[in-house]
């Protein structure tokens, strides 16, 4: 009987989307925030039917800063007009970096001044190494 290839070992990438804030998209007319929001769903929806996101979600404007021992500094922000602004996220499964900066570069946000960050997701902390990772619920 035949048996179906093995699927290629993945490995947990996060894109974080910075610069995201309002300012960003003000220039844009309504008809060209409506292509772009398609353009995102349909990246999107794309990654979906490969298999190789997991799940994206935008990120709230706004929030709290939490610092300081015991947390003891809590301040409004980020604030959306920040360039570090974090508008959202995608947690992709791919083979390598390459492969997952591959599809950062397609990032439709790329042109309006959004920048993609790349990070591995670690089963273990790389600084505290008795920290280790959770599956998601």
């Amino acid at each position: 009987m035949p048996t179906s290839p093995a699927a290629a070992p993945t490995s947990d990438y996060l894109l974080l989307f910075r610069n995201a804030g309002p300012e960003t998209h003000a220039h844009l007319t309504a008809e060209q925030r409506t292509r772009l929001a398609q353009q995102w769903n349909d990246w999107a929806s794309s990654l979906m039917a490969q298999g190789k996101l997991r799940h994206a979600r935008p990120l709230a404007l706004g929030g709290r800063v939490v610092s300081g021992p015991e947390g003891g500094r809590v301040t409004d922000g980020p604030y959306a007009e920040g360039k570090e602004v974090v508008g959202g996220y995608f947690f992709i499964a791919v083979a390598d970096l390459d492969e997952a900066t591959a599809i950062a570069k397609q990032c439709p946000g790329l042109a309006q001044g959004l920048t993609v960050e790349v990070r591995l997701v670690a089963d273990v902390s790389p600084v505290l190494t008795e920290v280790r990772g959770r599956p998601p619920v």
